[in-house]
């Protein structure tokens, strides 16, 4: 039987770093490591969907409702949330964070709307 031992692709960001573990045509698997005080991007995405396990730490997670309203939620180890397409969000580290991602495979679709790091796109 053939080996399908992938190997995985560590991506350095100014907030921390992802491990992307999965990736096909059909999805994407990555583990994101936010550091303490540390937050992602502003964004939404026009195509991707998105749905998030926090593993380890505690976490800010900011989300637009149904409604185009902004919440904020604290998410904790064993938590998870869905992201739909189009739907701003941002995650904020109180805590080292380690964070499981499963997606659809448009990596490049991200719209910031405000980037504590000076990104833009």
């Amino acid at each position: 039987m053939p080996s399908t031992k992938k190997s995985v692709r560590r991506v350095e960001k100014p907030w921390g770093y992802e491990l992307i573990w999965g990736e096909t045509k059909d999805y994407v698997g990555k583990l994101l490591h936010i550091k303490k005080d540390h937050k992602l991007s502003l964004q939404y995405h026009e195509v991707k969907e998105e749905t998030i396990y926090v593993q380890s730490g505690k976490m800010l997670f900011l989300f637009e409702d149904d409604h185009g309203k902004m919440l904020e939620v604290t998410l904790l180890p064993g938590e998870a949330h869905h992201i739909p397409t189009g739907r701003k969000h941002r995650m904020i580290a109180i805590e080292d964070c380690d964070v499981f991602e499963v997606s659809t495979p448009h990596l490049n679709d991200v719209v910031r709307l405000e980037d504590a790091y000076a990104r833009v796109k």
